[in-house]
């Protein structure tokens, strides 16, 4: 199975290292993630400049764009195949109701979903991380 992990926290949050940590095991992980905390950009696309992709030391990919464009990206090229599963999150806090229309988390999942792929946004309820171990 081959998996795109996103998120809208950053590539540098807690709570998508955690993701990955979860689903290592499961197949081939790509991670794709904004430069920058994005929350609150649903599914919007940067279309006023270019996007540039930069590699971390950890092995993510980073973009200097929103989570949609992250998935966008990734799947028109980026990674040059189509990936079983698009996996979004940890979000640093819920994403419920109308929470869900502004969520980057979601936005990056929805992005996903709109290319025929499943998608799946995760959020945890309290924020912050407490003692990570």
């Amino acid at each position: 199975m081959r998996i795109l992990i996103a998120n809208d926290d950053g590539y540098l949050a807690p709570g998508l290292a955690t993701l990955v940590a979860a689903c290592e095991g499961l197949g081939q992980l790509d991670v794709v993630a904004p430069e920058q905390n994005a929350s609150g950009t649903s599914n919007s696309l940067t279309l006023s400049r270019p996007l540039q992709v930069f590699h971390a030391s950890n092995g993510y990919r980073y973009i200097n764009g929103t989570p949609s464009d992250c998935v966008h990206v990734a799947l028109t090229g980026l990674l040059g195949y189509k990936p079983d599963l698009v996996v979004s999150g940890i979000n640093n806090g819920a994403n419920m109701g109308d929470d869900t229309i502004y969520s980057g988390t979601v936005g990056a999942a929805m992005e996903g979903y709109l290319f025929g792929i499943p998608a799946i946004a995760f959020s945890q309820v309290d924020k912050g991380w407490g003692e990570l171990e």
